[in-house]
């Protein structure tokens, strides 16, 4: 045992710096190129990976557009690959908002406060802690790894993921699982043991732009064709639309190991009975148990008594696997005749089955370091890169290992205020995943 903690010291030490330097590089992603770019931090990524003998691959799909890719060799070439892959990029912050400024990096209460904390650098930081300790020990994993660094995710990833798998494939050749963010973390449960949501499902995503054409005009007079009102009347629709529960089979798995682990049986005619068990995070599970749409934009008109020609909005869908086609069908009824729709950005739905070797290697891991573990798979509300590497047949999962205290939102982190990850849970983090590699 000392000798397993020995090498890990310098992975654990050095993850907090990492990640600290992560969060300080500015890498906000408004969604239109207009933020600063991946960049400076895949050149921070690139040169850390080259300190320990790997030949990263840096390729920008635009300027300032940036990943980083590096493969290590496994003992065994003749096994497929596994892919680790995380993002660069960011959402914006306002430093206002926020206790410690948001690209600080500052530690305070036991944690490392900044934007990316979650989401995800800790987890880039993760990665690259455990590549140069097994790099700078000598030893390599069972097979293959490729480890990638990726631009654009918190937009969809058109040009990180999606710009890589069309324009790069080969970069990934062998591969056949990926593992990336949104899973491995905790939930504290009764008995003093804590439950690891692994993410093997994912929603679709359904971006889309509404318009309504009227007749533009006076606004004293009497108009019927008002575009705004035809809009207006829509999102009303669609906003307050309730979609029917719909139990995948990973929502269902997580949904009855939830309710064993809180002495609450399962009832597949009242599923959400459960969510009140589990606290904040039952916000991302119980978006997981129906279709969802929520409108977020309205644009129109240009003067208060003028009648605009065409109104505008936004709205957030978000489909389940297997439920695509009756999620567009209850659209396409809300929206009415007198609205279209088009896509700002579409993506598929992605599920696997929780089975096979990878899994085990996730539990064994996870379990080695807390005994009071219970992996359990999860859908993600969300969207991730899993959506591009699945189109090259990889089976995906979510396992960023965090062990995290009780009382923290850690769902709310994601694209929240105050954003922080505690340092124990990246030193975890760093055991487990070291761990995974050598059983993975």
């Amino acid at each position: 045992m000392a000798e397993r903690i020995g090498a890990h010291e310098g992975a654990e030490e050095e993850v907090v710096r990492l990640c600290q330097e992560l969060i300080r590089i500015d890498t906000s992603n408004p969604g239109d190129h207009s933020g600063p770019g991946e960049r400076a931090a895949a050149e921070y990524v690139a040169e850390k990976l080259a300190e320990v003998g790997l030949e990263p691959v840096v390729l920008e799909s635009h300027p300032k557009r940036t990943s980083v890719i590096a493969r290590i060799e496994g003992e065994d070439p003749g096994r497929d690959a596994l892919l680790l892959h995380g993002h660069l990029d960011v959402v914006p912050a306002r430093a206002e908002d926020w206790t410690h400024h948001p690209f600080s990096g500052e530690i305070a209460d036991g944690c490392v406060w900044g934007r990316g904390a979650v989401d995800m650098k800790d987890m880039d930081a993760m990665m690259l802690a455990v590549v140069r300790q097994r790099m700078r020990e000598g030893r390599r994993p069972p097979r293959d790894v490729v480890v990638a660094f990726l631009a654009d995710e918190e937009a969809g990833g058109t040009w990180g993921a999606q710009w890589l798998v069309d324009e790069h494939p080969e970069l990934f050749e062998g591969c056949t699982e990926a593992v990336g963010e949104v899973g491995g973390f905790s939930l504290t449960v009764p008995g003093d043991r804590r439950m690891y949501l692994i993410e093997a499902a994912e929603k679709g995503i359904a971006w889309m732009r509404l318009k309504a054409a009227g007749t533009a005009g006076h606004g004293s007079m009497v108009h019927p064709d008002n575009a705004v009102t035809a809009v207006a009347a829509a999102v009303a629709r669609l906003g307050s639309h309730r979609f029917p529960v719909r139990l995948t089979k990973t929502v269902r798995a997580f949904l009855e190991r939830a309710c064993q682990a809180y002495g609450v049986e399962f009832d597949p005619d009242d599923p959400e009975k459960c969510l009140t068990q589990i606290g904040p995070l039952a916000r991302m599970i119980g978006a997981t148990l129906r279709n969802t749409v929520n409108p977020t934009v309205l644009e129109a008109g240009y003067k208060v008594n003028v009648i605009p020609q065409e109104a505008t909005a936004q709205v957030d869908g978000r489909f389940l696997p297997g439920h695509e086609e009756e999620f567009f069908a209850t659209v396409d009824e809300l929206l009415g005749p007198q609205v279209t729709r088009e896509f700002i950005h579409h993506d598929r739905a992605v599920e696997t089955d929780y089975e096979g070797a990878l899994v085990a290697a996730m539990e064994e891991a996870l379990t080695a370091e807390d005994p009071g573990a219970l992996p359990v798979p999860y859908c993600l509300s969300g969207g991730t890169d899993a959506k591009a590497f699945a189109r090259l047949g990889m089976r995906c999962f979510g396992f960023a290992p965090l062990r995290l205290p009780p009382e923290l939102d850690f769902s709310g982190m994601f694209h929240g205020v105050d954003e922080r990850v505690p340092l124990d849970g990246l030193r975890f983090g760093v055991r487990v995943l070291d761990r995974f590699l050598d059983r993975a």
